[in-house]
């Protein structure tokens, strides 16, 4: 007997998390402009669940904008962080970069080739180097205090010695 999949996620800040219980449907990238503008990206990465598979453990749904006739797409409403994709028959696709283990949802189809920006095919081919070979960038990046939910459920959100950090609530940096 196989135990049953658990997938989780959450926003950047913390404020919702979901969790999916069973298989996940189809993993796909669409690249039309609305999901572009959606996800502030080159395409959005979405995967399918299963009806009543998707239970949202904390803060609850997500808010939703219509982005047109058929589709609502929910976001955290505290940090923006795009979550959902949502159809009238009910049925929902959840952003790929919102689960934890992101590495383990391969997409497996591509829509809305039409609009893919020409460029996305040779990203592969860009100079590449990890985030710490920087060195011009070396002080800046060790003083950057994340405040990002981590990748696994918590149970509160944030954490207490934040309670004091002006900025973590108000969302402003200072002298804005």
């Amino acid at each position: 007997m196989s135990a049953l999949e658990i997938h989780t996620g959450g926003c950047q800040c913390g404020a919702l998390r979901f969790r999916v219980t069973g298989p996940l449907g189809t993993a796909s990238i669409c690249h039309c402009r609305m999901c572009q503008k959606a996800f502030g990206g080159f395409f959005g990465a979405l995967v399918g669940t299963s009806e009543g598979a998707l239970e949202w453990t904390r803060g609850g749904a997500p808010a939703r904008f219509r982005s047109s006739n058929h589709v609502a797409r929910g976001f955290c409403p505290a940090c923006g962080t795009p979550l959902t994709y949502e159809e009238p028959d009910g049925s929902i696709a959840l952003a790929i970069g919102a689960f934890d283990h992101p590495e383990t949802i391969p997409p497996t189809i591509q829509y809305g080739v039409e609009a893919k920006l020409a460029y996305v095919d040779t990203l592969g081919d860009l100079p590449a180097r990890n985030t710490l070979e920087d060195l011009e960038a070396a002080a800046f990046l060790d003083s950057i205090v994340s405040h990002q939910h981590p990748d696994c459920d918590t149970e509160s959100w944030p954490p207490e010695e934040w309670a004091g950090d002006a900025w973590s609530k108000s969302g402003s940096f200072p002298n804005d």
